[in-house]
């Protein structure tokens, strides 16, 4: 008990004896028992209290994350809807989306060029296009 041998528990109780003597010794021991009693039931309790503070600092623990990431989502939903500051960013060029793509590095060979094809109008064309629609407006 209490990493005390025999001999020296005997020691003990021999000094108890002479202190207390023959008549308080019963009490004495009564009380050391409801002394050991106690202690060993506040330690049950406090293990029992700490192991549920174990468990409530791991719930809060993942709360924790779970804020976290939600706090994450957040901000990349607010940087993603935010307008002002993509304008900004237009407008300071500090995207890298308009850096140097090469277009003016070698110049392109351009397609040959054909020559419209010049049309005619003879004028009995243009004549009989013009009388259509006043005849039909005179059907009407």
């Amino acid at each position: 008990m209490f990493g005390m041998g025999f001999t020296e528990i005997l020691v003990i109780a021999i000094i108890a004896i002479l202190f207390l003597g023959p008549d308080k010794l019963p009490d004495a021991m009564v009380e050391i028992a409801k002394f050991f009693r106690n202690t060993k039931n506040v330690i049950g309790t406090m293990k029992s209290s700490l192991e549920e503070e174990m468990n409530v600092k791991s719930m809060k623990d993942e709360a924790l994350a779970y804020k976290k990431e939600l706090l994450d989502a957040t901000e990349k939903v607010k940087s993603a809807t935010d307008i002002k500051g993509m304008a900004a960013k237009l407008t300071t060029l500090e995207d890298d989306s308009f850096g140097d793509d090469g277009f003016f590095d070698e110049p392109k060979k351009q397609a040959p060029v054909n020559k419209p094809e010049e049309v005619t109008l003879k004028k009995s064309d243009v004549t009989q296009t013009a009388k259509k629609p006043q005849e039909d407006v005179k059907n009407v």
